[in-house]
């Protein structure tokens, strides 16, 4: 089984919530212009995913 090394975009969030998710390989976006903006451009779904003190939103195509 191979392990993901390559960090997504959470990397660069303060959340501690978000930076757990830093290695998950699928396109996660942090609650952004840039994750609506994406979606709306790729004109894929937006799924919003609610933590517990945060906000995310990932694209499906």
């Amino acid at each position: 089984m191979t392990t993901h090394k390559v960090p997504n975009r959470f990397a660069k969030e303060k959340s501690p919530y978000l930076l757990q998710y830093t290695y998950n390989p699928v396109n996660l976006f942090p609650w952004s212009e840039e994750a609506f903006e994406t979606a709306k451009h790729e004109r894929s779904l937006s799924c919003y995913l609610l933590g517990i003190r945060s906000y995310s939103m990932q694209t499906f195509h």
